[in-house]
């Protein structure tokens, strides 16, 4: 077992365990994700641990297992801040879900565990001789002790500058607004913004000024239900086909069939506490870079992922560094035959 806090989560939405579970994996992936999977919560996965566990495979195998596992939709490594101030530090999890899931299911999954953190705080409640940690949302922290009782309301506003208004003036009518601008003024909308850097983001998808006006709409419904525009970007980008033939259609069907879930709004803040800080993010499954889950598909970042996919246009053309050193060896070996 890992450290209080540690190890392995389970993902919700995961169908009965079966017999044909990771039927379609290669063998090596197949038996570590079986044995992961019986794994109990809070179960140690990190890959020297996993190796010592598992005496068919060392640790380069199991590093590879899992990277092949996060790229089938089985696993996802984060990383999450607990206490606050000097007290923080942060906790390694591994979600595990024996159902396979798509990039889309994970972000809005992980996501909605960012801005709640009531998932990932059940298993650490502490001991009742314990203070619970500072971000658990039921206790919110004492005020100062320099603040006297009966102050909540806090000072008088701060008046308004006086480079018009004279000091002396409590008579005068403070300056009206500006007016609103005219809606033919004002710029595009973050939705139409975000239709317009597909092309820029991938050369299959690109839309004209006609297509992102049509779009608009749809696109402005996803960002009504709380998703950032390069969640909307990758959504519409990942997992594209060699050739996409009519990019308005396209991009039409995946912003009608991907569209995320509504979350729910979560209670308002009280005044004067602060927001809570960015306390979730997810890891590079291969080489352990953090990142939002939106910027690592797959569970892996940019570069990894490159390396995986050797056709993609991404990668750069292949030297002849390797072939020389194949060569090398081989050359190396005849000689130790002929000694």
């Amino acid at each position: 077992m890992a450290k209080p806090g540690y190890g392995k989560r389970s993902a919700p939405n995961q169908l009965p365990r079966t017999r044909a579970d990771f039927a379609l994996l290669p063998a090596r992936e197949r038996y570590v994700a079986g044995f992961v999977d019986h794994l109990p919560e809070g179960a140690a996965m990190s890959v020297k641990q996993l190796a010592k566990q598992l005496p068919l495979y060392g640790q380069q195998a199991i590093s590879s297992a899992l990277t092949a596992l996060s790229v089938a939709g089985h696993l996802r490594r984060v990383r999450c801040a607990l206490g606050a101030g000097d007290e923080t530090r942060w906790v390694f999890r591994t979600f595990w879900s024996r159902t396979a899931h798509d990039n889309e299911w994970w972000q809005a999954y992980l996501t909605a565990e960012n801005t709640t953190q009531a998932d990932s705080s059940a298993p650490d409640t502490p001991a009742p001789d314990t203070a619970p940690p500072s971000w658990v949302p039921d206790e919110e922290p004492p005020p100062p002790a320099s603040e006297e009782p009966g102050t909540e309301q806090g000072p008088e506003p701060t008046p308004l500058p006086h480079q018009r208004t004279p000091d002396q003036a409590p008579d005068t009518q403070p300056v009206p607004p500006a007016p609103a601008p005219h809606p033919s003024e004002a710029g595009p909308s973050p939705a139409y913004l975000a239709l317009a850097r597909l092309g820029h983001e991938d050369h299959r998808l690109p839309l004209s000024a006609d297509d992102c006006q049509e779009l608009e709409a749809q696109a402005a419904e996803w960002l009504a239900r709380g998703v950032s525009v390069d969640y909307l970007i990758t959504a519409l980008t990942a997992g594209l086909p060699a050739r996409v033939d009519t990019p308005l259609g396209f991009v039409r069907r995946r912003l009608t069939d991907k569209i995320p879930p509504r979350i729910p709004a979560t209670p308002s803040v009280p005044s004067g506490t602060p927001a809570p800080p960015h306390r979730f993010l997810l890891e590079c499954t291969d080489c352990g870079r953090p990142g939002q889950p939106e910027a690592l598909p797959d569970g892996l970042c940019r570069p990894c992922r490159t390396a995986r996919r050797p056709a993609t246009d991404e990668t750069p053309a292949p030297s002849t560094e390797a072939a020389q050193i194949k060569a090398r060896m081989t050359d190396l070996r005849g000689l130790l035959r002929t000694v």
